[in-house]
């Protein structure tokens, strides 16, 4: 007897075989196949928007920590560096917090890129990453400009506006501005290194990486504010080059390079270190990220002496 086109076993649906339902083999193949795809964009989504979620943080307390301390007519106006570093560095801590489970909470292209060198993240991965951290840091930017609304007309400065939300030379130097974000960097990455290669209490390591960046702000931060991190400077810059603030003036793309490069050479620098000194040597990228770092010291000395 011929079957009707209706009664045709097809592939999603059940056939009869002496009483028992049987799934069709191309229906358990589609179905394995579409959970498979699904559970794999769920994972990395998750990761992306983890990342996302934690640099936001990062940057809405870190830029509103900046703008505490120096918008006019804010209490918090002139409280110090003191008050700058360890605030950055409890910023750092609470994103590290909200999504470390979840992302590894790098919040940062120059650690994704670093442990990308050392091995430690996949490199298809690092775009994502590195946009989901920018957009973040945008957000986080964003925020702040909401948070202090009303200060930003009655603070005169451009300077001041813009020094919310990104970096600079305090000595507009652009070889030795390079160099000091280079090294910033460079401890920052190999001190990460040194603190995951050391068991603490559960939930103890988001602070000890806190007073890490708190003690490299205290330390090493007066030369260009620290930025360490390409999307804390290249993020809120769009942003302040993109948001209506009254009297913001120009947002200094011509620096923008330098809060990039630095912390990348440095990021690459500090891992191949680490790696070279206590593992089984470096990627060949580290030896590319420790030669620029050599050459633009030498650079920076040039820069400074042929004056």
């Amino acid at each position: 007897m011929r079957l009707a086109p209706a009664e045709l076993p097809q592939a999603g649906n059940r056939a009869r075989v002496s009483g028992r339902a049987v799934r069709h083999p191309d229906a358990f193949f589609y179905s394995l196949l579409n959970r498979i795809i699904t559970r794999t964009i769920s994972q990395v989504m998750s990761v992306y928007i983890a990342e996302f979620i934690g640099t936001a943080v990062l940057l809405y307390f870190g830029n509103s920590i900046n703008a505490a301390t120096s918008l006019k007519y804010s209490y918090a106006k002139d409280s110090g560096w003191i008050v700058t570093a360890i605030g950055w560095g409890l910023a750092v801590t609470f994103g590290i917090y909200a999504v470390g489970t979840i992302s590894g909470a790098h919040l940062n292209p120059a650690v994704t890129t670093s442990l990308a060198i050392a091995g430690e993240i996949e490199w298809n991965l690092v775009p994502g990453y590195i946009i989901a951290q920018v957009l973040g840091a945008m957000l986080g930017a964003a925020l702040t400009w909401i948070q202090y609304l009303p200060h930003w007309g009655k603070t005169e400065d451009q300077a001041t506006k813009l020094g919310v939300f990104c970096t600079s030379g305090a000595i507009d130097q652009k070889g030795s501005n390079l160099v000091s974000e280079m090294l910033g960097t460079m401890v920052l990455i190999f001190g990460l290194l040194m603190i995951g290669a050391n068991e603490f209490t559960e939930g103890l390591n988001p602070l000890v990486v806190g007073g890490l960046i708190a003690i490299i702000g205290m330390a090493q931060g007066g030369s260009t504010g620290y930025a360490i991190n390409p999307a804390r400077d290249f993020g809120p810059r769009l942003t302040h080059f993109l948001l209506p603030i009254k009297g913001k003036g120009h947002s200094n793309w011509g620096y923008s390079w330098v809060p990039v490069l630095g912390p990348i050479m440095g990021g690459g620098t500090g891992a191949a270190l680490y790696y070279l000194a206590f593992k089984d040597g470096t990627h060949p990228l580290g030896w590319v990220c420790i030669i620029a770092s050599v050459l633009a010291v030498v650079y920076a000395i040039y820069e400074e002496y042929k004056k």
